[in-house]
């Protein structure tokens, strides 16, 4: 881990933006993402007592998809059909994939996402690890695989591969290593998870 380079990072974003994410121009940028509005949404839609007794947790789950920045059109547009065509049996199979990756097994929901997309061609980080990344804004990550490869180059993250193929064991890894790295900034590039990952995407050249 080279921290020379997250302090550079940190010094030429603040010498642009006095007050980081606090800063107006950030605030404009940070509206567009409605981070805090898809995060309620997903803390209600998502909670044990939806996931378990709503019949239309699914419709929700699309939803969630849909209403976040970080995931590609391209992909919500994929995600979004194959839901349409699941059968009801596959539709609560993958309700019950968000519901233990959230509130039961973690890795053991991860996998269950990952092999019930992975047929369809769409086991993909981003569908994988977006609904996580909401109901834990501070804590877990969502993975953009430009922006990771970016980072771990970038930073030396010497200990850690990128696989296109999703694996929990690199989640937990990249993970901790963006817990233990966003507490080495100031606390303005740092409201959240999402938004330092931004930082990093936008000052890696």
């Amino acid at each position: 881990m080279n921290y020379k380079k997250l302090k550079i990072l940190e010094l030429n974003f603040l010498a642009v933006h006095k007050e980081g994410f606090n800063s107006e121009e950030m605030k404009q940028i940070s509206k567009k993402h409605n981070v805090h509005k898809v995060e309620t949404f997903v803390k209600e839609t998502c909670s044990i007592d939806n996931l378990l007794n709503n019949y239309k947790a699914i419709e929700d789950i699309v939803k969630i998809v849909s209403k976040s920045s970080m995931v590609s059109v391209f992909e919500k547009m994929k995600f979004r059909d194959l839901i349409k065509e699941l059968n009801e049996i596959e539709k609560q199979l993958f309700v019950d994939a968000v519901f233990e990756n959230i509130h039961g097994d973690e890795e053991k929901g991860f996998r269950e996402l990952y092999n019930l997309l992975e047929p369809y061609k769409l086991a993909k980080w981003p569908l994988i690890t977006v609904f996580r990344a909401y109901y834990n804004l501070n804590y877990d990550v969502f993975i953009k695989p430009t922006t990771v490869k970016k980072v771990i180059k970038y930073l030396e993250l010497d200990d850690i591969t990128y696989t296109s193929k999703p694996n929990f064991d690199f989640y937990q890894k990249y993970r901790t290593y963006i817990n233990l790295i966003k507490m080495k900034v100031d606390i303005s590039l740092r409201p959240n998870n999402p938004a330092f990952s931004g930082f990093l995407m936008i000052n890696i050249n």
